[in-house]
């Protein structure tokens, strides 16, 4: 009795709070999902499905999955062949190796709205005194508004580069657990075979291993790329709005739900579990390939 009533003490505020701010909010916004919502969370008119064919059928929010697939294929392959590798380096090296961890690990931490106007406004800034700039500038090359061009595309080089910084180290991180489980016996048997120490032995025992944290973090990826809101927004987010090109899912949900033609949470809550499921099977889907 006495070891319960220590249980609820520490899970019981944990508890109240997932519940109140996480799902009685997805189970409302499901239930809004159904209804004709506009300007107020307490509807009485019930459109049923009208909202998901209405989402379904809507040329910007199709657009806005097209602009997801776009970042997550630059994304996705680009974080976990650099984790890996970083992940290869840090843990083979003998000497500060806690010190380099800590360093690869450090942008985790740190915000993305920061991050965002120091890529937006330091470093990948428009006017020509920006740090890309300067550098181009020493090669005699004009200065190139990085997140208002389209033609080619510039801002991708601003967004992925960003994502890469912040998430990169927590990657390397995973991938340093799954190497540091590998039995070291299996090297040894393998370099007695004949196996070298580099290509070899990282395709036919390092790959292979890692084959539970690989799947993990890919879906990690993936989901996240999904969920992408900060960095767009405050990158290339004007006081004058959102510009009409790369606008992630979670981008235009937002100018839906609160957008200044009105307050529609019914088509923003249907497009959410829309998302929500495309996230919800594609990850499914993604697993039994990497796994099989």
């Amino acid at each position: 009795m006495r070891h319960g009533r220590a249980f609820w003490l520490f899970v019981g505020p944990f508890a109240i709070g997932l519940l109140v701010f996480v799902y009685v909010p997805i189970a409302w916004s499901l239930l809004l999902s159904f209804f004709d919502a506009r300007n107020t969370v307490t509807p009485t008119e019930f459109v049923g499905l009208r909202n998901y064919v209405d989402m379904l059928t809507d040329a910007p929010f199709l657009r806005s999955l097209g602009t997801f697939s776009v970042f997550a294929a630059f994304i996705v392959p680009l974080t976990f062949v650099l984790a890996l590798a970083l992940a290869l380096l840090v843990n083979q090296i003998s000497f500060m190796k806690a010190f380099f961890r800590s360093v690869f690990f450090l942008p985790t931490a740190c915000s993305y709205v920061v991050a965002s106007l120091v890529w937006k406004l330091s470093i990948f800034n428009g006017v020509r005194f920006g740090l890309a700039n300067t550098v181009l500038g020493w090669f005699g090359a004009e200065p190139i508004a990085w997140t208002v061009s389209t033609s080619p595309p510039w801002y991708w080089l601003v967004l992925v580069t960003l994502r890469l910084w912040l998430q990169l180290g927590f990657y390397m991180i995973l991938f340093i657990a799954g190497l540091q489980r590998i039995p070291q016996h299996l090297y040894e048997a393998a370099w007695i075979d004949g196996a070298s120490r580099g290509w070899q032995t990282l395709r036919y025992i390092t790959l292979p291993q890692l084959r539970t944290t690989s799947v993990a973090v890919l879906l990690l990826l993936l989901i996240a790329a999904y969920q992408a809101f900060d960095e767009f927004y405050n990158v290339l987010g004007t006081d004058r709005g959102y510009p009409p090109f790369a606008r992630p899912p979670l981008i235009y949900l937002y100018y839906t739900a609160l957008g200044s033609g009105g307050q529609d949470f019914g088509h923003g809550s249907a497009g959410a579990v829309i998302l929500t499921l495309l996230i919800a099977g594609v990850t499914l889907l993604q697993g039994r390939v990497i796994t099989r």
